[in-house]
């Protein structure tokens, strides 16, 4: 327990202190400064060491730029081991391998393999979407092919402008919740929103109702304790920690499962923005107003999420599953209502095809009047960039909120550093005065919008494993709009003066940033 007498500061230091992350951050330090200590010792005493390396940081060069990543990525690492050849290969070799080991991507594959034969084959969809608009067919046959999940109808869509409007639905379909209950999200603390949700996953547990929780264990690092899943486990609760935050310099801690997802039933299903922890719903302040957007789905497009949950699930507990009992349709046989049609996606560090961002470059690619962005950070690829500036070169209007009061500084620095080059070909860029923006959402042209966890930096686009909902002539589609133009109305709008009246102090700090940009 806290003791009252604390003050704030005095408790975040406790926490500092006594928490995982300080002894998994000291055990990895000594460990990464042990070998690098015994390699730089033999380098200076033994010549040919120093020669091996710098023949080692060669091969390894060679290797990064042979990789189908992402063309920064490579200049950095490229730019750090050349430059300095025993400390650079220590580092990549502890902090720049992205790629999975090769069991744990053949372990997630098959039972990738196993649910894939479980999703429906809805090309008769695209067909009907193709007649109406070829360019956005190929969008929704894109996301078919690549990540393997289908489009629908028959599945009704409700989009949230902020988390404290979302949440008490969330809180009523839990209620309703006759079968079963999955959650999956990258960040859970304790609070009103947290303690709230697991009241009624303990009644529901004793109703029969099979509660399953997966959680990233570096994503609660600062806000659960070490043997939460067990606790969870005490109180019937079916709960997993993803990747296991452990002190070891280990290659996989680079991937994260930052996906939101929340299923009831099979019928009803929520993702975007929100963690299960109260800023996300404004029932505590943290840099100021906490603005996020979420959708609800109640249909058969529900199913994708199900099945990205139960894929997690197996991969994570070795399990298999009778997939067809989580079906939407086996505990609602009446029709469900259409509203357009909407694609669940999933994206994957395993495949190496980065779907969130070819979605996002898609929509930006065949906007033909307007692309309206919310991201809480705006660290851009060439690719992305490049799409972004020839969209606004041809005439579309292309607006990006980002946030006025940061949750991190250092990002928020690198975000700004691309203002410039997004300015000056006519794109127009807002800052969310209220507070924090964490929404990720998209919407183009009064007929695309995309809602989901894809932040537009190098860690959601490449890294971490994520999910979204593409949606196409959906009421909520307008919705999406709308919260956009009150948006803009909200924020400040960022001018050319203001990039170039930066201290030229503070210019060359960004030109750094925008160089290890990748690595962050």
């Amino acid at each position: 327990m806290k003791n009252p007498k604390d003050t704030v500061a005095v408790q975040k230091v406790k926490k500092v202190l006594l928490g995982r992350v300080l002894v998994v951050g000291l055990a990895v330090l000594i460990q990464f400064c042990w070998m690098f200590f015994l390699v730089y010792r033999f380098s200076i005493e033994y010549s040919f060491i120093n020669i091996l390396f710098q023949v080692a940081g060669t091969i390894v060069v060679l290797y990064i730029i042979n990789q189908w990543s992402n063309p920064a990525y490579k200049i950095v690492w490229t730019f750090v081991i050349l430059s300095f050849p025993v400390m650079g290969v220590c580092i990549y070799y502890v902090f720049g391998r992205s790629v999975l080991t090769k069991k744990t991507r053949e372990g997630m594959e098959r039972v990738h393999q196993e649910l894939k034969e479980f999703l429906p084959d809805h090309k008769h969809l695209e067909k009907e979407i193709y007649r109406e608009a070829k360019s956005i067919a190929n969008q929704s046959k894109y996301i078919s092919d690549w990540s393997d999940f289908p489009v629908y109808t028959n599945t009704s869509v409700k989009y949230y402008p902020c988390g404290e409007l979302m949440f008490p639905d969330m809180i009523a379909d839990l209620e309703k919740a006759k079968h079963f209950i999955f959650l999956e999200y990258f960040i859970i603390a304790d609070g009103l929103m947290f303690d709230r949700i697991l009241t009624i996953l303990k009644k529901k547990v004793k109703q029969g109702v099979d509660v399953r929780l997966i959680y990233d264990d570096f994503g609660c690092v600062t806000t659960l304790p070490n043997n939460f899943f067990l606790q969870m486990r005490e109180l019937g609760i079916k709960c997993v920690a993803f990747n296991k935050l452990r002190p070891l310099m280990s290659i996989i801690m680079n991937n994260r499962d930052h996906r939101k997802i929340f299923v009831v039933d099979g019928t009803v299903g929520y993702t975007g923005g929100l963690n299960l922890a109260d800023e996300y719903i404004n029932e505590i302040e943290r840099f100021g107003y906490w603005k996020d957007t979420g959708i609800r789905l109640e249909g058969e497009g529900v199913w994708s999420f199900t099945v990205m949950f139960l894929e997690m699930w197996n991969y994570i507990n070795h399990s298999s599953e009778n997939y067809v009992d989580y079906h939407p349709k086996q505990y609602q046989k009446k029709p469900f209502e259409a509203d357009g049609y909407v694609q669940p996606y999933g994206d994957s560090p395993l495949d190496g095809e980065k779907v969130g961002e070819n979605v996002y470059m898609n929509i930006i690619g065949h906007a033909r009047d307007y692309v309206y962005i919310f991201t809480p950070y705006l660290i851009l690829d060439n690719e992305m960039l490049t799409y972004l500036r020839n969209a606004a070169k041809s005439g579309v209007d292309v607006r990006i909120v980002t946030p006025e009061i940061p949750d991190k500084k250092l990002v928020f620095w690198m975000s700004q550093s691309y203002y410039q080059r997004l300015l000056e070909c006519g794109i127009r860029i807002y800052q969310y005065l209220p507070g924090f923006i964490h929404a990720k959402s998209f919407v183009c042209d009064d007929r695309i919008a995309t809602v989901g966890s894809i932040n537009m930096d190098y860690r959601s686009l490449y890294l971490h494993f994520e999910c979204g909902v593409w949606m196409y002539n959906s009421k909520a589609v307008r919705k999406v709009k709308e919260d956009a133009l009150d948006t803009f109305a909200k924020s400040r709008e960022i001018t050319l003066e203001f990039c170039k009246k930066q201290p030229w102090v503070k210019r060359v700090i960004l030109s750094v940033l925008r160089l290890v940009a990748p690595l962050v």
